[in-house]
């Protein structure tokens, strides 16, 4: 029997019946955090993850790879840009794998396959002018393939799509970046 909404100031507001909530709660229940609620389409979502989680690693091991191998004293503030966004691709990277598991997924993290699924390229410059465009480049592209999964997903997970925006606006960054340093 649902209760009729209260009223505030005039007007019926808005009311969860909380029996109704606990009744679906404790459905499947080895769900996680996967309930009936859920509207996305979770194999999908899950392989899009997969792919990006492939892009933020081969983006770390790109970035690391230009701040261990760049040299000379004139870039020691390059070689720390690349550090430090090594560091939060890494920081997207777990994100990302976290919430494969809570859509009950499983994370891919087999090196075998890491580039082909990724979106952006591994690099091996040796020129500092060279790995800062690379790093533009790769940018550029993970900016584009967030912008393309957040539309496709839609409303249908919000939490994902929550995820994927602040991780966008952290790409957004980066290309910033990189395009400073280029100039």
């Amino acid at each position: 029997m649902t209760k009729n909404p209260p009223v505030v100031n005039g007007k019926a507001g808005f009311h969860l019946d909380k029996a109704t909530l606990r009744a679906a709660a404790l459905k499947e229940l080895d769900g996680g955090a996967v309930t009936d609620g859920y509207r996305g389409d979770r194999q999908e979502i899950v392989a899009m993850l997969n792919d990006a989680l492939a892009t933020e690693m081969v983006c770390v091991l790109r970035y690391k790879r230009h701040y261990y191998t760049a040299s000379g004293l004139e870039n020691e503030p390059i070689k720390a840009e690349f550090l430090q966004h090594a560091q939060e691709e890494q920081d997207h990277a777990d994100r990302i794998a976290e919430r494969i598991v809570q859509l009950n997924g499983e994370p891919d993290f087999n090196p075998r396959i890491l580039a082909d699924r990724s979106h952006a390229d591994y690099d091996d410059s040796s020129e500092i002018k060279e790995m800062i465009k690379a790093n533009l480049i790769a940018e550029r592209i993970a900016i584009e393939a967030y912008r393309q999964m957040i539309e496709r997903i839609g409303d249908k997970d919000p939490t994902t799509r929550h995820l994927l925006v602040q991780i966008l606006a952290q790409e957004e960054e980066h290309a910033d970046d990189m395009r400073d340093l280029l100039e």
